[in-house]
């Protein structure tokens, strides 16, 4: 009986072991994934348009204030103190005004580009799946997040990945 759970464990052991050499790994950097994607590109001119509208915006405001800090600094001295007084007033509000847009602007624009990337992020996602299963991959580790990974036991299937989104790898590496 000893002999036969020795066997079995043994047996068992070696399955574990050889199943553990069959396993298939790749590797994938997933922001040079994301760079290749043509979608990427219209989302920076996307981007960039949504950001000069925002300083068109703070521009405006800007000259605002700048028109109305002239002004008073130019009358100040002539003003009565209950004009000057609301010119300040006004100065101040128009100066925290200015303020609030940019911090409103900051969110927006994240807001805005995690927004144009969902899509994107998705799709690059679904095309690691897709070369995953068909190359019957175990894992694909995301390069450069392992302590240690031997480079000659995983596969980069970047270009597979890149060829999944109808994207030329050699171009994209020349970009």
């Amino acid at each position: 009986m000893k002999k036969a759970m020795k066997l079995t464990l043994a047996v068992a052991m070696m399955l574990g072991a050889t199943s553990l050499f069959a396993q298939k790994f790749g590797q994938i950097d997933m922001q040079a994934l994301l760079l290749s994607m043509p979608e990427t590109k219209e989302m920076q001119a996307k981007m960039e348009e949504f950001t000069k509208n925002l300083q068109d915006t703070y521009e405006t405001m800007n000259v605002e204030f700048n028109t109305k800090y002239q002004d008073y600094m130019k009358n100040m001295n002539t003003l009565p103190e209950s004009t000057r007084q609301i010119k300040e007033k006004e100065l101040n509000e128009l100066s925290n005004r200015r303020d609030e847009f940019i911090q409103m602007a900051q969110q927006d624009s994240q807001k805005e580009q995690a927004r144009l990337m969902e899509p994107i992020i998705a799709k690059a996602q679904e095309a690691v799946n897709q070369v995953s299963k068909s190359g019957g991959y175990t894992g694909i580790f995301q390069t450069g997040t392992m302590a240690y990974l031997d480079a000659a036991t995983v596969t980069d299937i970047l270009p597979e990945g890149q060829r999944s989104l109808g994207i030329d790898p050699t171009a994209a590496a020349a970009n």
